[in-house]
């Protein structure tokens, strides 16, 4: 089995347009959850998303190729070019015939679909534009990322919900460490900001009426966010025999299904997936000194992953550092893990923790060290990216700093 390392990372995100502005906004603990501008909210029960606010393909494609791409291939594609440039990769034919590509996303096109429905149903039109189905298809952010650099190798997409990406980035991980190929692109990329699933999740009663307290007592339901995460994936010894820069190891992944409820999460399916995890990571419980939560802020969410985390880690959990960036850049679903995997690596490179922004009041039941509102300088060797999904679909990557 061969190591691999993180030598790309990319990103947009209500946190920032690239990875430095990313990084930056975690450090300062800022949350860009706020008003949602780019639908009509006054229809719903809730008015605040975290938005990549006044966003406009034009800086980065032009009108022609936006044109094939819904607003969720494009964050792709963006996030993909970052990652590229930033792990310095020169795109040989026999590279590009063997790369991998692995995205996640939980609901494609939303925008396009939306957009589409409302020609049909409410204004009656017989026709709607010519490449809905392959904007809306969820595959079309690793499609577009493959046009982009002229990648032949194995390309899919992940559903899984809010797992999405983080199966995706599992999934790319095993493929590199088993060598099925030699470079992957992965992470995961969403959309959600048009009014029909505004609607759809205003109906599950879980977003919240005013922001994102993750743990927080007070804490109210989640707030939906948007962006993508991509991330360039390399064998650790061809990394360093090309010179590129390492931010980060992937060292192990785990995943299980809670096979019990559809919406309501499950303490022991979570347990399972993070001993797998450590298992597949060849790690003690004792080696992990902080985890990126699900932490999505709903009532039922919380309680069950610190359920879930005291049972895996016993005693030792009052050593970790427990934090959910979702305070700062919302839940962006299909794109949640990568903004996670993406919070953790940095977390790792840099040595500062993430915080648990808008943190109120602790809660007995989530007696966990959430670094409330401020980042925190910390040393830590092994880290987790946890993912619960609806559907009882879990996942858990394992990181490991670089020295």
């Amino acid at each position: 089995m061969r190591r691999v390392a993180i030598t790309g990372l990319g990103a947009i995100s209500a946190l920032g347009r690239n990875v430095p502005e990313f990084a930056a906004s975690i450090c300062q603990g800022r949350s860009a959850i706020g008003p949602i501008e780019s639908t009509d909210c006054s229809q719903l029960r809730f008015q605040n998303g975290a938005e990549v606010r006044s966003y406009s393909h034009q800086p980065y494609f032009d009108d022609r190729r936006a044109d094939f791409l819904d607003r969720f291939a494009q964050f792709a594609v963006i996030a993909a070019r970052e990652a590229a440039g930033c792990a310095g990769v020169e795109w040989t034919p026999a590279l590009c015939e063997t790369a991998a590509i692995v995205t996640g996303s939980c609901v494609g096109g939303q925008s396009t679909e939306d957009t589409g429905f409302h020609e049909v149903y409410k204004l009656g039109h017989n026709r709607v534009h010519p490449l809905t189905i392959p904007k809306t298809m969820a595959n079309a952010g690793a499609s577009h990322i493959s046009m982009e650099f002229g990648i032949t190798g194995p390309s899919f997409t992940i559903s899984t919900a809010c797992s999405s990406a983080a199966h995706a980035i599992g999934q790319a991980f095993w493929m590199v460490r088993t060598g099925m190929t030699d470079l992957a692109i992965t992470g995961g990329s969403e959309a959600p900001f048009s009014f029909g699933i505004l609607k759809a999740w205003e109906a599950m009663r879980v977003v919240s009426p005013e922001t994102c307290r993750p743990f927080s007592k007070d804490r109210r339901g989640m707030i939906l966010g948007e962006g993508a995460g991509m991330f360039i994936l390399e064998p650790l010894d061809l990394a360093r025999a090309r010179g590129a820069r390492i931010h980060a190891e992937l060292v192990g992944f785990g995943m299980s299904a809670d096979a019990c409820h559809i919406t309501q999460p499950s303490a022991e399916g979570a347990a399972r997936a993070l001993r797998m995890a450590l298992r597949d990571a060849r790690l003690e419980p004792e080696q992990i000194g902080y985890i990126n939560a699900h932490g999505t802020g709903t009532p039922a969410n919380d309680i069950t992953e610190t359920a879930a985390i005291r049972s895996v880690f016993g005693s030792h959990t009052g050593r970790l550092a427990v934090s959910s960036t979702k305070s700062m850049h919302g839940h962006a679903l299909g794109a949640a893990a990568a903004l996670e995997c993406l919070a953790t690596t940095l977390a790792l490179r840099d040595g500062i923790l993430p915080p648990t922004a808008n943190f109120t009041q602790p809660d007995p039941d989530c007696d966990l060290d959430v670094v409330p509102n401020h980042a925190r300088r910390a040393e830590v060797e092994y880290a987790l990216s946890n993912s619960f999904a609806f559907g009882g679909l879990n996942a858990v990557l394992v990181l490991r700093r670089f020295e």
